[in-house]
């Protein structure tokens, strides 16, 4: 049987999130050095870029799209409409073409590249930096099979991914998109009590983010629904209920749906000022 030929992937943006996905295709043999390129108007993005992959960031987006098959949309969505508008004649039916910018719609995608591309809008977040992404994506109707497949491979090498209609993406975005930093004040936050009852502050961020991730995994590995896991952290009388009875009178709970809603509207927001 005949090897396929390595894949060729072009990043047109070549900030913190396209380094974080190109770094996690290389390092899981999804793709080579020798067929990653990038663009990027700022020197110091390139140079970042090149840096942390070991490959090539060039200036002109219409040599990266020559020289690619799988395209990453890695701009701000404010830039999106431009680059659409630079790229569009280059870009063939050969391109898969992957955005990443939240908000920007595969209808605002295919009127910009045209109706025929094959197109898939996903939203990864930050800690695909470090392969524990949690993406959602929907496919174009002119995307194969394969395409979502490689799609799906590419994400869950670097992460967990879900494939979800595209009207769920803002609400994703709002999620997985911006819930690292929701979490991070949370961490911040444990870590805050834990320095008010006397722990260093070393050891206090520590064990907060270490507990984090250990309830994370619970979740995830088990399968259990969170009310339950914490039913059973929750002896009658004990510690556990009575924190748990000071963050229900904060109002955390329906801080984190607030601040979900939030940023899905945002996003929403988002794509519909780039129409």
């Amino acid at each position: 049987m005949t090897a396929s030929p390595p894949l060729r992937i072009g990043f047109l943006g070549a900030g913190r999130m396209a380094t974080a996905l190109a770094r996690g295709w290389l390092r899981a043999g999804l793709a080579t050095r020798e067929n990653v390129l990038a663009s990027d108007p700022l020197q110091a993005a390139r140079d970042e870029f090149q840096k942390e992959t070991s490959t090539n960031a060039l200036i002109d987006n219409a040599d990266v799209v020559a020289g690619s098959d799988v395209l990453v949309l890695a701009v701000k969505p404010q830039s999106m409409s431009e680059l659409l508008q630079e790229i569009r004649k280059f870009v063939t039916k050969r391109h898969l073409t992957i955005s990443i910018a939240a908000g920007i719609t595969l209808h605002q995608l295919a009127d910009g590249l045209g109706a025929d591309r094959r197109l898939i809008r996903v939203m990864p977040n930050t800690p695909c930096l470090i392969g524990a992404c949690a993406a959602g994506f929907s496919a174009g109707a002119q995307a194969s099979a394969e395409d979502v497949h490689l799609v799906h491979r590419l994400l869950n090498a670097v992460g967990l991914a879900c494939q979800v209609p595209e009207k769920l993406l803002d609400a994703i975005t709002g999620l997985s998109g911006s819930g690292p930093a929701f979490v991070y004040v949370i961490i911040e936050a444990l870590s805050d009590g834990g320095v008010r009852m006397g722990l260093p502050r070393d050891v206090a961020t520590t064990l907060a983010a270490q507990t984090v991730a250990g309830a994370a995994r619970m979740v995830l590995e088990t399968g259990a629904h969170p009310g339950l896991l914490k039913d059973q952290v929750a002896s009658p009388g004990g510690t556990t209920i009575a924190g748990l009875h000071a963050l229900e009178q904060g109002g955390l709970r329906a801080a984190l749906i607030n601040a979900v809603e939030a940023a899905t509207l945002r996003s929403t927001e988002l794509g519909k000022s780039q129409k």
